[in-house]
């Protein structure tokens, strides 16, 4: 019963009342020590290794670097992650209670913005200043470097000058035909030559290949085509032995001892150079996902150390007295290891065969010392010291598929139920080859599972039936086509190779056949047009998550991996594509084929067109479209999306037209395309796409339905190899 006097209040808020209050930011450090407690306790019970992730976060640095656009965002996301950093030490240190979540959260903030400082320094370091224009210019420099390219019948050169404009040294990239070749055009001659020049070509429209990022990280200010003969100045140093000279003389002999594409590839596995393979060989290797095989990589470097280390072994076995005395597997590791520095030097040390030299090494060293040989660790560490070397090689395919593959092989053979599968057991010969078999098929599933969203990404086009051309073409090359060609190198030096070549040769004609079988079967090639940067970041996060993790956290990967299998495969087709030039059109998911306004077959333009529409059929020329109207001077056309008909008008030729003409017609367009500037007074209801605008923006892709347009500009943002429209333009006076 209630005093008299002392009004009545209900049980719960008298509790209420008599509680104290607790101050909200109290309350929101509990918050964060409960979810800091519940994260410590899932990194645990997840067992985290922080070597993999370190390096991921190093990676993300540097991706971001590329991603974001203006120095002001650099300098606020390193800031931001050092912050982040000392706060999350001071708040954690000295509690054993995060073991985990305080080293975890500190080591990668420091690695992401260690990452992003890297690349910037590079860039401010390595980039070259691009040519401002095009021009004709009479050239005196030295030869850095020397590339044949027999295939496409031209020699290609790096030379060292001065820009005749400003004085600095400058390099420049150039092609001569192989007609005009000459013995003393190599490594170190200095020459005077005419050539053509060309700022590096940035994407000719959004998604394409950004060619002037590669040429600012390899220090070209420019590319060109020789005009002319080439003048020998100084002849090159006649006693000089490069790796280089090495490498066009052992691929030189190998096409002498072998003809054919068989030779080419030959010279491929011996010497890490491709300039002679023909594209339609090399297109069907690409489309029977064989492409690795032409690449130096992981399954060259680790066949030849392999082998090495076999062979000294077995050798110095066979020596008693050595044996008795010497740790010969120690032995072997080193005559492996010096095999394998030797191949990737003399193979031109490419991303691909640096990453897998240094994870062979870090294997021989692990078995040395009799730890765990295949770690996601070790694959940390070769992708650590990559990126710091090479920063910029993260956003090229190369790495990324090299180092999707080795992450996919050793995420797979690290589940329990696929190490159940392969562990030794008593039964037949046959069943564990078909076992062996069953493996090596998954595992090549699996590879291709993992690189098909970034060959698509990166190619807009990808081999269905790679695991199961890879099933016979890896042990193929492997086990005998590179045991052949190093044996047949050895036969030569006693002039007793040719039996083995000719074994070479029929190898290699049999991964061309497999390669072609693949690639001609209905359906071999996906196609697919420009995948979003949302879509492939959501896929790596995802495939990252399900390879780094380990027990039932992993499958949480499964998520991202999905949703960005579903945006990819609704990435919408542009429905209009604009080079830069604006000389190039394409209109898209009109009468099946893609409208172009050049019907003239091949050429590079028209290949990024057809891939980014997504078809590989033969294009069809606006002029000939039924539903088109055309005068010497401007084709016009209306094409339907969502109930919405937009009219077309785009310019055929330069010759000039009556303004007032041109301004009626302009406003009775949705949009306006044009290769040359047009007048103020033409004024279309929605875009006008002339010389003005493309030069401001780059090449141009756009979504009808969703009323977008995307543009090369927009992803380039303030770095070097994108320069503005005012600094790309001729001096007036030229």
């Amino acid at each position: 019963m209630a005093t008299q006097g002392t009004p009545s209040v209900p049980m719960g808020e008298a509790d209420e009342e008599a509680r104290p209050a607790v101050p909200r930011p109290w309350r929101m450090r509990g918050l964060l020590s409960s979810f800091a407690g519940r994260s410590e306790a899932f990194l645990e019970g997840a067992q985290f290794d922080r070597g993999p992730w370190l390096a991921v976060a190093f990676a993300a640095g540097i991706g971001l670097w590329f991603y974001l656009g203006a120095p002001w965002q650099w300098l606020a996301t390193i800031g931001g992650a050092a912050a982040a950093a000392a706060m999350a030490f001071a708040r954690w240190r000295g509690s054993d209670a995060r073991a985990y979540l305080m080293p975890a959260i500190v080591s990668v903030l420091i690695a992401l913005a260690l990452g992003m400082s890297l690349v910037w320094a590079r860039s401010a370091m390595v980039g070259a200043e691009p040519l401002a224009y095009p021009r004709f210019e009479r050239i005196d420099g030295r030869i850095l470097e020397r590339e044949e390219q027999p295939a496409e019948d031209r020699v290609r050169l790096v030379l060292a000058a001065r820009d005749a404009a400003t004085g600095q040294a400058v390099a420049y990239r150039v092609n001569l035909p192989l007609a005009r070749d000459r013995p003393g055009l190599r490594e170190g001659a200095r020459v005077r030559l005419s050539a053509r020049l060309m700022p590096p070509s940035p994407p000719i429209v959004p998604g394409a290949y950004n060619f002037a990022r590669r040429a600012w990280f390899e220090g070209l200010s420019a590319t060109g085509s020789v005009v002319g003969e080439v003048e020998l100045v100084t002849p090159p140093p006649q006693s000089r032995l490069t790796v280089a000279s090495i490498q066009r003389r052992l691929s030189a002999h190998v096409r002498s001892r072998l003809d054919g594409t068989a030779g080419a590839i030959a010279a491929t596995l011996a010497s890490g150079d491709r300039g002679a393979i023909p594209e339609r060989d090399e297109e069907a290797m690409r489309d029977a996902g064989l492409t690795h095989l032409l690449s130096i990589s992981g399954l060259h470097v680790s066949a030849i150390i392999a082998a090495s280390y076999i062979v000294v072994l077995k050798l110095f076995a066979l020596w008693p007295w050595l044996a008795l005395r010497v740790r010969l597997p120690l032995v072997a590791a080193g005559a492996a290891a010096l095999a394998g520095i030797a191949y990737t030097l003399l193979t031109g040390a490419q991303v691909p065969t640096v990453r897998s030299c240094i994870g062979a090494l870090l294997v021989l060293v692990a078995l040395a010392l009799g730890r765990e040989p295949l770690s996601l660790r070790m694959v940390a560490i070769a992708a650590g010291v990559v990126l710091a070397l090479w920063p910029e090689s993260l956003v090229g395919p190369s790495f990324q598929m090299s180092f999707a593959a080795v992450i996919a092989i050793v995420s797979l053979h690290s589940v329990q139920a696929v190490r159940d599968f392969l562990a030794p057991r008593e039964q037949s010969g046959l069943r564990r080859f078909l076992r062996r078999t069953a493996i090596l098929f998954l595992t090549g599933l699996v590879i291709e599972l993992a690189l098909m969203p970034i060959v698509l990404f990166h190619f807009h086009r990808a081999g269905v039936y790679g695991a199961a051309a890879n099933l016979v073409a890896i042990p193929l090359v492997t086990f005998i086509s590179m045991p052949l060609v190093a044996l047949a190198l050895a036969l030569d030096l006693i002039g007793a190779g040719a039996p083995v070549w000719w074994l070479v040769g029929q190898s290699l004609d049999l991964l061309l056949g497999i390669a072609h079988l693949f690639a001609e079967q209905p359906g071999s090639v996906k196609l697919a047009p420009r995948i979003g940067m949302g879509a492939i970041t959501l896929y790596l996060v995802g495939a990252l998550w399900l390879a780094l993790w380990q027990g039932r956290a992993c499958l949480w990967g499964l998520g991202p991996v999905m949703v960005a299998a579903i945006l990819m495969m609704q990435a919408p087709v542009p429905d209009i594509l604009i080079t830069r030039d604006g000389r190039d059109i394409g209109v898209a998911n009109e009468a099946e084929r893609l409208l172009v306004l050049r019907a003239s077959e091949g050429g590079y333009a028209q290949e990024n067109l057809l891939e980014l529409a997504g078809t590989d059929r033969q294009p069809l020329a606006i002029a000939e479209w039924p539903h088109s109207r055309c005068s010497a001077e401007f084709c016009s056309l209306t094409v339907t999306r969502e109930s919405r008909a937009w009219s077309l008008l785009i310019a055929r030729s330069r010759d000039l037209v009556e303004e007032r003409a041109l301004a009626a017609a302009c406003r009775n367009a949705d949009i306006v395309i044009a290769d040359r500037f047009l007048p103020r007074s033409c004024r279309p209801r929605w875009l006008k796409a002339d010389r003005r605008f493309l030069e401001r923006e780059g090449g141009v892709a756009v979504y009808l339905s969703a009323r977008r347009i995307d543009t090369v500009a927009q992803d380039q943002g303030e770095h070097g190899w994108w320069r503005a429209p005012e600094d790309r333009r001729a001096p007036r006076d030229q």
